[in-house]
């Protein structure tokens, strides 16, 4: 049985999904889900952990889709995403392929097959401008893509 407030989330986060969604991410809403696509994965993969918090509003889903619309030959492969606070047991299965990294909502993960290979945390996005975090981003993309 769904409580109110968890009904009220799901409508409430409904655009900030969409928002990832519509710039070409996979949203992964299941552990399961996450574990096929992890143990499948080829080439590389930007993992954006979502979340309803301003800097996730203002910056880390703006950033993600703006560098993937300037990253010109090198970007990644694939572009996944899970949503924390919502799909906790996907967030969990997907941060546990971050070895030791600690949680971090909203982050970012490049990950070229299963391995971790530039990692973007909370507060190197909260406080942070829009063009920095774009930058970090494409200068990942240049190294690793």
């Amino acid at each position: 049985m769904v409580n109110a407030y968890e009904e009220y989330m799901r409508q409430m986060v409904i655009p900030m999904r969409q928002e990832l969604v519509r710039a070409g991410f996979q949203e992964l809403t299941t552990a399961e889900d996450v574990q096929n696509y992890i143990e499948n994965a080829t080439g590389t993969t930007l993992v954006v952990i979502n979340s309803v918090c301003g800097c996730a509003a203002g910056l880390a889903r703006p950033a993600a889709a703006q560098a993937l619309l300037r990253a010109e030959e090198k970007h990644p492969d694939h572009l996944v995403t899970v949503f924390a606070g919502q799909d906790k047991d996907a967030t969990a299965m997907m941060r546990s392929y971050f070895d030791e990294i600690p949680p971090s909502s909203p982050s970012m993960a490049l990950l070229k097959g299963k391995e971790v290979v530039h990692f973007i945390h909370r507060h190197e996005i909260e406080g942070n401008s829009l063009e920095g975090i774009m930058n970090n981003l494409l200068e990942a993309f240049e190294q690793h893509c």
